[in-house]
């Protein structure tokens, strides 16, 4: 694999299991060292940390909860202390869940939006001000089709990932004069452990209305992110892609 990312620093929130492990590992493959982020299990950290080593690369996981300014602030501090600025982020750190209007409470709203607007924000905003004076730092945040069209049973977490391209979008235009590319990219259902908060019935359903009839692969996730970050996407700037097997297509 070419080294494209030879010298680079990448930080992955949420690095530690599905579509964010795979773009750490296709990062370091890439020759990039990469930091992850995880927020209540070390193991699959250390498992994703040792994957990384074992390609040549420095890797170091630290514990987060993007919710906590706190957290993301000691994340990045964390990140540059042991291997440097910080020139790549894949934000990725979400949660998700259903609920019918009828069950949905304003706590549960709240959570949402903090975990996965708030959350991106934070991480955005941790290391934009270092990329801007460095005049270098490439950006992707995750989004999902559910910012795309409607969904009925998520309201709440359609509304932050929609919130999450308007973020992106903002951002490449504020950050592109210091040579910061933000991109977005909203993914489809992809085959990870967060899939598997909708039933076995929503999933068939939602194979079904995929023209290519699976689920997403987080490695396919990762190329597009991989290539976003990388100077193969020099001109694409603010653009959020949808990668869903066809099931959601943009104009």
């Amino acid at each position: 694999m070419s080294q494209e990312f030879a010298s680079r620093v990448a930080l992955v929130t949420g690095g530690s299991r599905g579509i964010g492990r795979a773009i750490a590992l296709q990062l370091a493959a890439g020759g990039a060292d990469v930091a992850i982020s995880y927020a209540s299990r070390p193991g699959p950290a250390d498992e994703t940390v040792a994957a990384i080593r074992a390609l040549g690369r420095k890797g170091a996981a630290f514990r987060c909860d993007v919710r906590s300014q706190e957290d993301v602030d000691a994340l990045v501090a964390g990140t540059r202390a042991t291997l440097g600025p910080i020139d790549l982020l894949a934000h990725c750190g979400a949660i998700s869940n259903t609920s019918s209007h009828e069950d949905l409470t304003f706590d549960r709203w709240a959570e949402t939006i903090d975990a996965n607007l708030h959350g991106a924000f934070r991480a955005v905003f941790a290391v934009k001000d270092e990329m801007i004076a460095r005049k270098f730092g490439r950006i992707v945040l995750l989004s999902s089709v559910a910012a795309l069209r409607p969904r009925a049973k998520q309201i709440h977490y359609s509304a932050a990932k929609a919130g999450v391209i308007a973020l992106a979008r903002c951002c490449a235009e504020a950050f592109a004069p210091s040579n910061v590319r933000v991109n977005c990219i909203a993914p489809g259902l992809i085959d990870t452990e967060m899939a598997r908060v909708l039933t076995p019935e929503t999933i068939a359903s939602v194979i079904q209305q995929t023209p290519l009839g699976r689920l997403g692969k987080p490695e396919e996730i990762a190329e597009l992110a991989c290539f976003l970050l990388s100077e193969r996407a020099g001109f694409i700037v603010g653009q959020t892609i949808s990668a869903c097997g066809g099931r959601v297509t943009l104009p």
